[in-house]
């Protein structure tokens, strides 16, 4: 069985949950998998070894500016002629299976192509309408359109649907023991210096700041780092909590590990907002609608967190890619989902 999986690299979720299944193939030995991934320049691509030789497209994605979703600049800076082009371009015909985590050029050349497609990740969760992620007629049309497949797996923190399955978790292999008082921050959509200005006045806590703007510094009580996949994994070992913005993957991580959470979703982004709304309403973390302070201070002071105990989700997914996606989408969500369960954690 060959495949070939599409990686949206705009947002690190995307690639954390890729790498999470990369590790679960090793395992599944009649795998011969390649990997295409799109959405961000190559050169601020970085821990790609486990990809092996993967190919690079441009591709599309979101531009942000200040914070917020600009549709101005999403419309006009996309590279919409060389998306099309590669679609055309890029040669399936070896593939028994295409798989894609929201990247649009093998979804659409897989389409185009009439090899079969399956889509993978958070936002085929969307693909359906439910209660716990509200969202309108155009927004969910907008996402099939960009990643389209012929099976969506979608992936939530709780079972709201059958063509819904637990987190892909990408696991810490050894935590150290949990030191009071340091938070992770992880914030890429916010302007760095809002970020470190929203710190400062919490000179008790120790904050260790990762953001694609963000050379390595020292400020005292705010640490400032570059990405680094080992690096964050580290402080967020060692964290007590988490801030972030309202992306998918880093709140499973904290919620599969018992870190207190606070998001930001980033403005204009439906997708952000519907996970916030989920957060808050279904009581997993605390929800903050623009850097203030006072979220802050009050969130610190929370000493309460919950902990989700999800299945490994990721050799069931290699296995069942393995055997050619022949069993349901139904029966593979039963399975994962019989014994996940919450747990609420205090000080």
């Amino acid at each position: 069985m060959k495949i070939l999986v599409g990686i949206q690299g705009t947002g690190n979720g995307h690639l954390s949950r890729c790498h999470a299944l990369a590790q679960a193939f090793i395992a599944e030995p009649s795998l011969e998998v390649d990997y295409l991934v799109s959405g961000r320049a190559r050169e601020k691509l970085f821990d790609m070894e486990c990809f092996g030789d993967y190919q690079w497209r441009q591709g599309l994605s979101f531009q942000v500016r200040e914070g917020r979703i600009s549709v101005f600049d999403t419309i006009s800076q996309n590279p919409w002629a060389q998306f099309w082009q590669d679609v055309r371009e890029l040669d399936l015909r070896s593939y028994d299976l295409v798989v894609t985590d929201f990247e649009p050029v093998t979804a659409w050349a897989a389409r185009r192509q009439g090899v079969r497609c399956i889509g993978l990740g958070r936002q085929y969760a969307f693909f359906q309408q439910t209660a716990a992620l509200p969202t309108n007629i155009l927004q969910r049309s907008m996402l099939r359109q960009f990643a389209p497949c012929d099976t969506a797996v979608g992936m939530h923190w709780e079972d709201i649907g059958t063509h819904v399955l637990p987190p892909l978790i990408h696991h810490i292999p050894s935590a150290e023991p949990i030191l009071g008082h340091e938070i992770l921050v992880y914030l890429p959509f916010e302007p760095l210096p809002q970020v470190l200005a929203l710190l400062q006045s919490f000179p008790e806590y120790q904050f260790s700041v990762y953001h694609p703007e963000a050379q390595r510094a020292n400020h005292g009580h705010i640490q400032c780092f570059a990405p680094s996949r080992q690096g964050f994994a580290e402080a967020f070992a060692r964290a007590e909590g988490v801030i972030a913005n309202a992306g998918f993957e880093t709140a499973s991580e904290a919620l599969a590990y018992g870190k207190k959470l606070l998001v930001k979703p980033l403005s204009g982004q439906f997708e952000q907002l519907a996970n916030a709304h989920c957060l808050a309403t279904r009581r997993l973390a605390s929800v903050m609608e623009s850097l203030n302070g006072n979220y802050v201070e009050q969130w610190l002071e929370q000493r309460n967190s919950v902990r989700m105990e999800w299945p490994d989700v990721g050799p069931a997914l290699a296995n069942w890619l393995a055997n050619g996606a022949e069993e349901s989408v139904m029966s593979l969500h039963q399975r994962l989902w019989h014994n996940s369960q919450r747990v609420a954690l205090s000080a």
